[in-house]
């Protein structure tokens, strides 16, 4: 059965505050964020939901970002104590993401002297995974993200959260606009 939350009743007064619970929220990056030499996951500024304890999340968005191929971003999220669900993000696999050939080949989902092209499995909610940078200036990628949030009886903070996967002196850069959208189901 399809969920939807919150379930309006017959004769119930719409409010705004009722109207508001049926949006979803959405965060945005209005300023580039970067972080050079550090492989310490931080919350970014601007992509950061508060969740209600119980509630149920689904969860999309786009995340642009650059870097050093020497690099890598590793991005995962900062959840309330005792939540539980799953993430996936479909982005370049870590390095080495490039490399040139004349020959077709097929390359299954391993990492190769070709690179792993594409980063697909599911994740924990609170477990981080890397992505490949191309390390050629002004070649922004994305990662597209999407997965479900169960919150536990704490509600608190959900926020994504990354860094360089490997320390590197030239920062790894999440862009502006990069979004998330939060859509509670439960």
């Amino acid at each position: 059965m399809a969920e939807a939350y919150p379930t309006p009743l017959a004769g119930q007064r719409i409010t705004a505050s009722l109207l508001r619970a049926m949006q979803p929220q959405v965060a945005r990056k209005t300023a580039d964020t970067s972080l050079a030499a550090t492989t310490t996951l931080t919350s970014d500024p601007h992509l950061t939901f508060d969740v209600t304890a119980g509630a149920v999340y689904a969860m999309d968005g786009i995340i642009k970002y650059d870097g050093p191929a020497a690099a890598d971003l590793n991005m995962g999220w900062s959840v309330p104590a005792g939540a539980l669900g799953e993430w996936y993000g479909w982005g370049v696999g870590h390095s080495p993401v490039i490399s040139t050939s004349n020959t077709p080949a097929l390359v299954t989902d391993t990492q190769t002297s070709r690179g792993y092209t594409v980063r697909t499995e599911t994740n924990d909610v609170a477990q981080p995974r890397s992505f490949g940078c191309l390390g050629v200036s002004l070649t922004p990628l994305t990662v597209q993200v999407w997965g479900m949030l169960r919150v536990g009886a704490t509600g608190g903070t959900y926020a994504l959260q990354w860094a360089q996967n490997t320390s590197d002196a030239s920062a790894v850069t999440l862009y502006t606009d990069s979004w998330l959208r939060l859509q509670r189901i439960a």
